[in-house]
């Protein structure tokens, strides 16, 4: 599956993993050694919400960017260069996907672009 930014025409990854049980989305990037330029990973919530879609970095040993969707896949939150180990990491508004790119792949993604995956 790929991701694409619908409203610059760009693609973001070829290479989309899906996280949608509870388990996957737990686990996430934790004891990944990386992510190549053309992957990412999206965890998928139930619903809209904020504590649904906030984030750690604990067991990820390497920095990310992060975009936050809401239920339309319009971008309500995009922040780069997470940290490894950062504690607490949440959208500005409620969202109901998070995708986790490799650090400097969220470059050409802006608030209320509109994403889709193919």
């Amino acid at each position: 599956m790929k991701l694409i930014n619908k409203s610059r025409n760009l693609i973001i990854a070829e290479n989309v993993k899906m996280c949608r049980s509870f388990f996957s989305r737990l686990k996430g990037l934790m004891f990944s050694l990386s992510l190549k330029n053309n992957e990412a990973l999206v965890l998928e919530a139930e619903k809209e919400s904020f504590s649904l879609s906030s984030i750690h970095t604990f067991f990820v040993f390497f920095p990310i960017d992060v975009v936050w969707l809401d239920r339309n896949f319009n971008v309500v939150d995009v922040k780069s260069n997470i940290r490894p180990f950062s504690l607490f990491i949440r959208p500005k508004r409620a969202a109901k996907y998070v995708i986790e790119l490799k650090r400097d792949m969220a470059w050409n993604i802006g608030l209320n672009d509109k994403l889709v995956f193919i």
